[in-house]
């Protein structure tokens, strides 16, 4: 929260995150508004409503986003157990390309898949490429 300093008074001012909180800042200053409008000079009613869709449509938007986020990130930890038993090309951290087969997806304490090759943890955005392994990988057996 930052405060800023106006003569004799302090007003806290804290960041606006969601349009749900814009919405509710706006409604408690239309009130105030309303309560001190002159009799004589009212507010225009035309000005209130379109004020009023704008934010119905920002939190439409803010919605959809946050959709449109959880979608990416069910595409994106599909995708990676996609890739169990494939051989890829990928950067590691020194930035040296390396190649070998995907044997497990882990999720990083980011809520992103990571990918374990030869026991290297690899981010998504390091595969370079993928393709067929020439031999199955057996992921599970009954030990029989």
């Amino acid at each position: 929260m930052t405060i800023y300093t106006k003569g004799l008074r302090q007003m806290a001012v804290e960041p606006i995150n969601t349009a749900s909180q814009i919405q509710a800042d706006f409604m408690r200053l239309l009130i105030t508004q309303l309560q001190h409008q002159d009799p004589l000079e009212p507010m225009d009613n035309y000005q209130m409503s379109s004020q009023l869709t704008l934010f119905s449509q920002l939190q439409q938007l803010e919605s959809a986003n946050q959709n449109f986020a959880k979608m990416l990130d069910a595409a994106e930890k599909s995708y990676a157990n996609s890739l169990i038993g494939k051989e890829i090309s990928f950067l590691d951290s020194l930035g040296d390309s390396k190649t070998g087969v995907v044997t497990e997806v882990q999720i990083g304490e980011d809520g992103r898949p990571r990918l374990i090759v030869d026991g290297d943890t690899i981010a998504l955005d390091a595969v370079q490429s993928v393709r067929q392994t020439q031999q199955p990988i057996t992921i599970w057996s009954s030990g029989k």
